[in-house]
């Protein structure tokens, strides 16, 4: 029998699967689809545009947001009021001929999956977006609301 390849757009399209504790820390499971296949980055790969300076040395970006009781989702801050992003960088996971690809990706986030400094850390959420090789960045995606 034969099997139709599976057509997918070039820019990558992601969905939340699932939030699931470990500890203080966290995994974030999302499903992919990449019409070229191109999803990750090997260690090595230091050099422009994945140099560490560069937006696209990581290509999963998490963002933290807090729900606060009067202005609603805003993004969480660090002590010294920085925006909370998680970076994580995905290694290859396909690595022939350009093709339609679909699978699963499991993110970590750690140290701690929440802001322990924050009063407003009661009910979180995660935007996520996903970058592939050729600097085709995903939509935006929220997770389900956490309460940790």
């Amino acid at each position: 029998a034969c099997f139709k390849k599976k057509k997918f757009a070039e820019t990558p399209s992601i969905q939340f699967l699932e939030f699931a504790r470990t500890g203080d820390s966290a995994k974030i499971s999302l499903a992919f689809q990449d019409g070229e296949g191109d999803i990750g980055l090997r260690t090595d790969e230091v050099t422009a545009p994945y140099d560490p300076d560069s937006k696209y040395h990581y290509n999963l970006y998490m963002v933290y947001y807090e729900k606060d009781d009067q202005l609603g989702w805003i993004p969480g801050r660090d002590v010294n009021g920085d925006s909370i992003v998680f970076r994580n960088r995905i290694l290859p996971v396909y690595s022939g001929k350009p093709k339609g690809i679909e699978g699963k990706i499991i993110a970590t986030v750690e140290p701690l999956f929440y802001n322990p400094f924050s009063n407003q850390s009661d009910t979180i959420k995660y935007r996520i977006q996903l970058i592939d090789r050729a600097l085709h960045e995903s939509q935006w995606i929220d997770s389900d609301v956490i309460y940790p």
